[in-house]
């Protein structure tokens, strides 16, 4: 078992309320969690894209950089409860790996966007979970769930 980004097994949960097409490789593999942190922190579908400023999710977590969503609205608190409940979901269900959505203010694994540039670092979820001895996955890393 594993918990994955909704948004890649096609749920319309993404900022601007449209859906990816589904991973098929994801589908392939039965239980598989599909989870969204900024849902279950709170925000709604669609709602305003947002963005780490000044840092990444270790950096949210440690409290020196915020998430900022285009109407320059602080949305830190919703990406942090969304973390610590997909974390709480995870320890809930013996589940220690994820596979989440790269360039994702809460799931990226290796890259994400600050302004129009994307900058080496980790989301808010992916963050937690790596540092709760986590195997966490980017989305262009599924072919390491066949390993």
């Amino acid at each position: 078992m594993f918990i994955v980004s909704a948004c890649l097994l096609g749920l319309k949960c993404r900022w601007n309320g449209l859906k990816y097409p589904a991973e098929k490789r994801l589908l392939y593999f039965s239980g598989a969690i599909p989870l969204c942190p900024e849902q279950l922190g709170g925000l709604a579908t669609p709602r305003a894209p947002a963005q780490i400023i000044n840092g990444n999710g270790f950096d949210v977590l440690s409290g020196r950089a915020r998430v900022i969503n285009s109407a320059g609205i602080d949305v830190t608190l919703e990406f942090i409860a969304g973390a610590q409940e997909v974390l709480k979901i995870a320890r809930q269900n013996k589940i220690s790996r994820a596979v989440l959505k790269e360039r994702s203010p809460s799931c990226a694994v290796h890259c994400l966007y600050q302004g129009k540039a994307l900058i080496s670092g980790m989301g808010v979820t992916s963050a937690l979970l790596l540092s709760e001895d986590f195997d966490v996955l980017s989305s262009e890393e599924i072919d390491k769930l066949y390993a």
